[in-house]
């Protein structure tokens, strides 16, 4: 079979620092579009590609992480939204659509199945699948009710709230009968938190000089639940602000600029006064839950009780700058590519 032009983006080398474009570089690669007889392996063309902070971790050059990191010199690899166009393994057929890790280029073949599910496909948008459905969705599901383990009526602090799952994480503790405040980078974003989130209130943080002065004026009963993505000066003032046996669920730090210097809390003693359980997680932990997850999401965005909010980007030439744009909040939303159009 003729080999064919694979456009990738290519992990240049290692970084303890936030992401710069320069980490990255567009090549262009030669694929034949078939999977090699007795591989078990099928080929995809890849549709949609997911930006995740979480990526970040894997540009450093640690091994004891719970993901291993890119490997330099290779194409970056993440969540995707991929049809299937020639395949040597029974369980995937030309023509299916899957969601699965995927390198970050026009074509990947594909050998590890663990972490692969087909798509069928109805009304919800294809790319819905690398958010709302799929980890960002599922990952502010179990951090909600697993680790936040809420009750209806409770006050919860959402950071980072515009966010691929910050924005999920409001909507289903409103749907749970709770009182829920976001913080967001943009008047913009802050708008969408209480115009088409439905959060109670929202407050840009970058016009708040003092961050434990705005969850008193925000929470004057305190915080029952923090949902944290930021981490740094949010959480340190989140810790001031809880109320008696709250409880924190620590899913992410974008606001630290180096891995190697990490800022430290200083409010740490109200995790003792207060009672306080403050616990990180990965959303794999909680995989025995993902159909529950999906018939509840499923269900409640077919009756309109939930949207989604994306930042969709045109091209694989523009993966690197929207993943980069991920640590400084330019996206409005879940951040995806749309590699190619069907």
């Amino acid at each position: 079979m003729a080999e064919v032009d694979n456009k990738q983006v290519i992990f240049k080398g290692y970084t303890e620092n936030v992401p710069e474009e320069s980490d990255m570089e567009l090549k262009v690669s030669k694929i034949k579009l078939e999977a090699p007889k007795g591989s078990g392996a099928f080929l995809v063309k890849n549709l949609y590609l997911s930006c995740d902070p979480y990526m970040r971790g894997r540009m450093r050059d640690f091994h004891d992480s719970y993901i291993p990191p890119f490997v330099p010199g290779q194409p970056l690899e993440g969540f995707g939204v991929s049809r299937v166009i020639d395949s040597d393994n029974p369980a995937f057929k030309p023509g299916d659509l899957v969601a699965l890790i995927t390198g970050w280029e026009e074509y990947s073949l594909i050998h590890r199945t663990e972490q692969c599910r087909k798509i069928d496909q109805d009304e919800i948008p294809l790319s819905y699948h690398l958010g709302l459905l799929g980890m960002a969705g599922f990952t502010s599901y179990a951090g909600f009710f697993e680790v936040c383990t809420p009750k209806k009526g409770e006050f919860v602090f959402v950071s980072a709230a515009s966010g691929a799952v910050g924005q999920l994480v409001g909507q289903l503790a409103k749907l749970h009968g709770c009182y829920v405040v976001g913080s967001a980078g943009t008047s913009q974003k802050v708008d969408l938190l209480k115009n088409k989130l439905g959060f109670d209130e929202a407050f840009n943080y970058k016009e708040e000089p003092d961050f434990n002065a705005a969850l008193k004026r925000y929470f004057p009963q305190g915080i029952d639940i923090y949902f944290d993505n930021v981490g740094g000066d949010m959480l340190d003032a989140a810790l001031l602000n809880m109320r008696i046996h709250g409880r924190i669920a620590v899913c992410g730090v974008v606001s630290q600029q180096s891995f190697s210097k990490p800022q430290g809390i200083f409010n740490w003693f109200n995790l003792i006064t207060k009672r306080i359980r403050m616990q990180g997680f990965l959303q794999h932990d909680y995989l025995h839950l993902y159909p529950r997850f999906l018939e509840d999401v499923i269900t409640n965005y077919k009756q309109g009780k939930i949207v989604y909010i994306e930042d969709m980007n045109e091209g694989l030439d523009s993966a690197p700058a929207a993943f980069v744009g991920l640590f400084s909040g330019k996206n409005v939303g879940k951040q995806v590519i749309r590699v190619a159009h069907e």
